[in-house]
Order: structure tokens, then sequence, then C-alpha cells
């Protein structure tokens, strides 16, 4: 396994500075690119799947995890995430049913009575994409000073924010 944090000449930390991190990969980027001298496109192609993981808090914590080779156990489901899991289940559900809905409407009244069903939705969506970002951000701030095992009840926390807010992300859309 290579180490992306060697790759792109940063210290192995959980909490990196985007900028910092950005420009890490900029100047990398030049210099494995195949057109540059000692470049190659299987180094850019490395370059760039290392920034991926570096620039993604929860495949960037699963990773430092890995590098320090903390074995793999199972994290208990705080009740913290088991509540906001049973509030996103159901209007993910709901999502689906009604974009369902709205594909079998072929009248403009029947999708416009569907209208306010969907405002409703969305807003009710959107809360719950802003209430995760919330906890993301709080759950990133603790990580400046936390131990391995910290850092892995953090890395499946985030990964389940990251999976929500893409299942959000698509009911929303899927919506328009």
């Amino acid at each position: 396994m290579r180490d992306c944090f060697e790759l792109l000449g940063l210290p192995r930390r959980a909490l990196l500075d985007e900028s910092e991190l950005q420009a890490a990969w900029h100047q990398k980027s030049r210099e494995a690119h195949p057109d540059h001298p000692g470049g190659s496109a299987t180094l850019a192609a490395e370059v760039n799947a290392a920034y991926e993981t570096l620039l993604a808090p929860e495949k960037r914590l699963k990773h430092l995890l890995e590098l320090h080779e903390v074995p793999w156990r199972t994290i208990p489901i705080s009740a913290e995430i088991m509540t906001l899991f049973s509030q996103i289940g159901p209007q993910l559900q709901n999502a689906a049913a009604l974009a369902k809905k709205k594909q079998t409407a072929t009248s403009a009244l029947a999708k416009a009575l569907l209208a306010p069903e969907e405002m409703k939705l969305r807003e009710a969506l959107e809360d719950l994409g802003t209430q995760i970002e919330s906890k993301r951000t709080e759950l990133l701030g603790t990580l400046d000073q936390a131990t391995l095992d910290q850092i892995q009840v953090a890395q499946a926390k985030l990964a389940y924010f990251a999976k929500w807010q893409g299942q959000i992300r698509e009911s929303l859309l899927a919506l328009m």
C-alpha cells in the first residue's frame, strides 16, 4: 500500500488543511505529469488517487488507520447515529415513492397536485442534509488530538455521513 501522505509530502494527520492538500497535489501533479522529466502516467494516476483519498475525511482516516496497521473492528452504532438513521430512512423511502408517482403523472394537473408533497419532502431532506453536515463538521473539529481508537470511531461515523449525504443528494435529484 502506497502512503498517500508521503506521496504528496504531507504529515500523517487526521486533519489536513484543504488548501495545503490542494497545493501539495498541484505541485506533485506537475512533477508527475508524463510531459515533465521524471514523470509518468502511472505516477500521475497515483498522485491523483492519493489526493482523492486524502480529500475525503472518511477515506483519509481509513488510510491513516491502515498505515498504522490498526486492526479492523466493528464500531457500535451510537444512539445519536441511530436516531439520525431513523429519520433519514423513512424520508428516503418517501422520496423514492414520490419520484415514482411523478414519473407516472401524465397530466400537468397530476404533477401540480404532487407539488406540495414534493416541497415538504424537499425541505425535510434538505434539513436532514444540514443536520448531517453540522454533525460532520463538529466531528471533524474533534480530530486534531484524537487517538487511533477515536479516529477509528470517527471514520465509521464519517462513512455513514458521507453515504447518507450522497443518498439525500440522489433523492433530491430524483425529485427534479
